[in-house]
């Protein structure tokens, strides 16, 4: 009686193709893995490094159909001018205001209530983005 071998004898000759070819893949994988988390950081440092001036709207008064006081909260670097846009909106989402502000006040902090002036009653305010501006020094 013969015995059937089924298959290579185990460690005679080297690696198989599929044992190489998932090595391969693991490595690229691992590559790409670690590329892709750069990036993300690169692109998240960046943003967050990148913000020089940022504001959060602590809150809003409809005062008439034309206007709306608005209390922002501004945050920056002591020496920078930063300008914020508002815009304002009414109860169908169209736009009624937008206006730029201008802080250029010496400090790292500033709340200020400002006013918004509309072409019809707003209903909700949005903080589009702040900025800083090349000042005259």
């Amino acid at each position: 009686m013969s015995a059937v071998r089924e298959g290579l004898p185990e460690g005679r000759y080297g690696r198989s193709a599929d044992e190489r070819a998932d090595r391969k893949l693991k490595v690229v994988g691992s590559v790409l893995g670690v590329g892709l988390l750069a990036v993300v950081g690169w692109i998240g440092w960046d943003y967050v490094g990148g913000q020089s001036v940022s504001a959060e709207v602590i809150k809003f008064q409809i005062v008439s159909d034309s206007e709306v006081k608005v209390h922002l909260e501004v945050r920056k670097e002591a020496s920078v001018t930063g300008v914020c846009t508002l815009v304002s909106q009414d109860k169908d989402h169209g736009e009624v205001g937008r206006a730029d502000f201008t802080f250029a006040q010496r400090d790292s902090r500033v709340d200020e209530l400002v006013t918004l002036k509309t072409t019809g009653r707003a209903t909700m305010i949005e903080l589009v983005g702040c900025q800083a501006t090349a000042s005259a020094g």
